[in-house]
C-alpha cells in the first residue's frame, strides 16, 4: 500500500479530488481509518479534550503529542501523518524546531501543524528551511480560545477576512505546504482555497475547501464534549465504526459532506 505524500495531495487539489482527513490518537483508530481510505491522519491536540478530559487543548504537552503520534505512525501504512504543535511549544524559533524535531524523530510525524497567522510566519519559514513540512491553521484556533473569547465563527467582518487571506498567503510564501481553516464563513474559505496553490482542509468552513477534517470521536457521536453543529454523526446511520468511517470518506469525496445543515451561520 503506497504511502500518501504531499505530492499526492497536491495532485488531488489540482484534479479537484476531495482530500479526507480525520483525527487519530491510537493504533486501532488508525487501522480502521486507513481501511476506510482516509488520506491524512491528524494527531490533534484535541486529544486533551476527547482523550484526557480537559476543558481545552491548552494542557497538552509535547510528551503527550510525541506519545500519541508514535502510536499512530507505528501502524500507519498509507495515510500521511500530521502532528499538532501544542500550546507554548513554539514560542521561539529554536523551541519550535526542537518540538518539531521530537514529533518527527520520536513520534514519526510526516508533517507538523502550527496555529496562527502573521506572528507565526517567520517560525514557519524557519522550520520549512530546515526540512520540516508544515501545515498552517487559521480561523478558530483552539490554543487561542481565551483570546478569542469562545468557540465561535471567525472572519465574519471584512477586516478580519482580509487579514485571514493575507495570513494564508504569507504562510504559503513562508513554505507551508497545507492549511487548515476552522469555523469560518464558507465564502471566505472558498476564496482562500482558490487563492492558494497548497491544499486547504476545512472543518466547519463549508464545502468548497480541497478537503475536510473532523475529530474522530465527534463524527462517531462519542465525544464527552458538546459536538459542534458542523459535525455529522456518521455512526448513527451505520452499523459499525468501520462503516461510519467509510461513509465519511465517501460523503467527503462525493461532495455530500458538509451539507447545508453543517455549515456555520
Amino acid at each position: 500500500m503506497a504511502k500518501i505524500t504531499i505530492s499526492h495531495l497536491n495532485k488531488m487539489k489540482q484534479a479537484g479530488e476531495k482530500i479526507t482527513m480525520l483525527t487519530s490518537y491510537d493504533a486501532s483508530m488508525t487501522r480502521l481509518a486507513e481501511t476506510a481510505g482516509v488520506d491524512t491522519l491528524l494527531v490533534g491536540d484535541s486529544l486533551g479534550m476527547v482523550i484526557q478530559g480537559h476543558g481545552s487543548t491548552l494542557p497538552v504537552s509535547v510528551d503527550d503529542m510525541v506519545y500519541h503520534t508514535a502510536t499512530v505512525a507505528r501502524v500507519s501504512q498509507s495515510a500521511m501523518v500530521i502532528a499538532d504543535m501544542p500550546f507554548m511549544s513554539h514560542g521561539t524559533q529554536q523551541q519550535a524546531l526542537d518540538t518539531a524535531g521530537r514529533l518527527m524523530k520520536e513520534g514519526g510525524a510526516e508533517m507538523v501543524k502550527i496555529e496562527g497567522g502573521a506572528p507565526q510566519v517567520e517560525t514557519v519559514r524557519h522550520l520549512t528551511e530546515r526540512a520540516v513540512p508544515v501545515c498552517g491553521h487559521l480561523g478558530l484556533m483552539p490554543q487561542s480560545i481565551h483570546q478569542l473569547g469562545g468557540y465561535r465563527v471567525q472572519g465574519k467582518e471584512a477586516q478580519a477576512a482580509d487579514q485571514m487571506i493575507a495570513d494564508a498567503l504569507a504562510l504559503q510564501a513562508a513554505g507551508a505546504q497545507m492549511l487548515v481553516l476552522e469555523c469560518i464563513p464558507q465564502a471566505l474559505a472558498q476564496s482562500i482555497t482558490q487563492e492558494l496553490a497548497i491544499p486547504v482542509i476545512g472543518i466547519g468552513a463549508g464545502k468548497d475547501t480541497d478537503g475536510q477534517v473532523l475529530v474522530c470521536y465527534d463524527m462517531l457521536g462519542m465525544s464527552v464534549n458538546r459536538i459542534p453543529s458542523f459535525v455529522k454523526n456518521f455512526l448513527a446511520d451505520t452499523g459499525s465504526v468501520q462503516e461510519a468511517l467509510s461513509a465519511y470518506v465517501s460523503a467527503v469525496r462525493a461532495g455530500e459532506f458538509p451539507a447545508a445543515e453543517h455549515i456555520p451561520a
